[in-house]
């Protein structure tokens, strides 16, 4: 019976190893019975990369930040820069229109002095130090006449106490020639729209352009008159007057056209860092 049961055994064994039954199943119990050593080769390597990895995006993103960081720092500067050159334009235009109403300030203070016939006093070292450099002819003709000053009242004035002898011929005027004279202005021949040429049309021209203070057109008058000998002084004065006005023009011009700063051009902005790729 032992024998015969042996036999039977071995049969299905060889039947099963045979048909293949026996390696399948050895094959499924392998793993059960020792799935550690299957596993470690592969777990090692996985947990090694997913640590590289979330260190490079750590330093990715701490870079990332910092790019950020420094574009905004680099706008910042910019705008410091620009609100810098702006502040100091405007304190350079500030000083330029300074400067220049310092000038008309001078220039207007003279033309007052002058025409109410006053000494420039102090004002006299201002009017050297803004316009001696550029129109030294100018600031001395118009301290000349600060000391002997010469008004446009004084002038009509003067006009006044010398109309009867500018009208007349002068003093040592012979009678041939005073007879002349007298007879030249009977008759004269113009056209309508001429000016009379008689000495007391000359006169009232003269007048009116005194009180429009037209002085160089007074002038014009009074030297086609007979009597002009007995005007020689009040000629000189009033062309004084002239030369002292238009010194004072020249002062005034010079003081409107003082230049201002140039402006500053705005910085260029530095280029932006590049992100890291």
């Amino acid at each position: 019976m032992a024998a015969l049961l042996l036999v039977v055994l071995a049969a299905g064994a060889w039947y099963s190893w045979h048909s293949g039954w026996l390696r399948s199943a050895a094959s499924r119990l392998a793993p059960a019975m020792d799935p550690a050593p299957a596993n470690l080769p592969s777990a090692a390597p996985s947990a090694a990369t997913a640590a590289i990895v979330a260190q490079g995006n750590l330093i990715q993103g701490n870079m990332i930040a910092t790019n950020a960081a420094l574009a905004d720092a680099t706008a910042r500067l910019t705008a410091l820069q620009q609100r810098l050159a702006e502040l100091n334009q405007q304190a350079l235009s500030a000083s330029g229109q300074a400067t220049r109403a310092e000038a008309l300030l001078v220039a207007f203070a003279a033309r007052r002095a002058i025409e109410r016939g006053q000494p420039l006093g102090t004002l006299e070292t201002p009017l050297r130090t803004r316009f001696g450099a550029t129109q030294p002819n100018a600031v001395d003709q118009i301290i000349a006449a600060a000391q002997k000053p010469v008004t446009i009242g004084g002038l009509s004035q003067d006009f006044a106490v010398l109309e009867p002898r500018l009208a007349g011929g002068p003093a040592n005027e012979r009678t041939w020639d005073w007879m002349s004279r007298q007879l030249g202005s009977l008759f004269i021949i113009r056209h309508d729209d001429m000016p009379s040429p008689a000495p007391e049309g000359r006169l009232a021209r003269a007048r009116a352009a005194l009180a429009g203070q037209r002085v160089d057109l007074a002038i014009a008058e009074i030297e086609r008159l007979p009597g002009k000998d007995a005007a020689t002084d009040w000629l000189a004065h009033a062309r004084d007057w002239i030369a002292t006005q238009r010194a004072l023009d020249q002062i005034e011009s010079a003081a409107l056209s003082t230049p201002t700063a140039a402006p500053i051009p705005a910085p260029i902005a530095p280029m932006p860092t590049a992100a890291a790729q």
